[in-house]
C-alpha cells in the first residue's frame, strides 16, 4: 500500500494555520495570593484583569433525613440553626440554598433527601480562624439533628463586592 503524498503547498498552509491559531490563543493565569503586583510587572490584558480580593469559599451540605428514622429537619428548625449557630460567626453575610441530595449509606443503599447548601465567603487572611468556626458548625449540626456528617467543600477565589 502506498502512502498518500502531501504537497508542499498543503504542508505550508497547514503550518501557517497552526501558527496563527497558536499565536491567537488567549492565555490567562489567575493569582490567588495576597501579594500585590509589583510595579515592574507588565499590565495584564483586559481579559485577565484581576478583580476583587483573595477570598476563601466554603460550602457546607446539610442533609435533613435522620439516620435513626426520626422526623426530618424542618425549614423552621434549619433556619433557627442558621440564626443561632452560624450568623453570630458570619454576620457579614452568607447564602442558604435549598437542594436535593443523594448519597450511598454504609449498607450500600442510595439515600435521597431534601438538603441545604450554605455558602460562606471570607478573606483568605481569616482562613485559620474561620476553619475552627466552620468545624464547630458542622459538629453542632451533626449533634443537634443526629446526622452522620455535614459535607464540606473549600475553594480559593477572588471576590469583589
Amino acid at each position: 500500500m502506498s502512502r498518500p503524498r502531501i504537497s508542499g503547498t498543503r504542508l505550508a498552509v497547514a503550518g501557517a494555520v497552526t501558527a496563527v491559531l497558536a499565536a491567537g490563543t488567549p492565555v490567562a493565569y489567575a493569582s490567588l495570593n495576597d501579594e500585590p503586583r509589583s510595579a515592574s510587572s507588565a499590565a495584564p490584558a483586559a481579559s485577565t484583569v484581576e478583580r476583587g480580593r483573595p477570598f476563601h469559599e466554603t460550602r457546607l451540605f446539610f442533609g435533613t433525613e435522620r439516620p435513626d428514622g426520626g422526623p426530618a429537619v424542618t425549614d423552621k428548625q434549619f433556619m433557627r440553626f442558621i440564626d443561632e449557630e452560624v450568623t453570630p460567626s458570619f454576620s457579614d453575610g452568607l447564602t442558604v440554598q435549598d437542594g436535593r441530595g443523594q448519597w450511598r449509606d454504609s449498607n450500600g443503599k442510595i439515600e435521597r433527601e431534601r438538603s441545604y447548601e450554605l455558602i460562606l465567603l471570607y478573606p483568605t487572611a481569616e482562613t485559620r480562624t474561620r476553619d475552627v468556626q466552620i468545624e464547630e458548625i458542622r459538629s453542632d449540626y451533626e449533634k443537634a439533628f443526629a446526622q452522620d456528617s455535614v459535607a464540606r467543600l473549600d475553594e480559593r477565589t477572588r471576590v469583589d463586592f
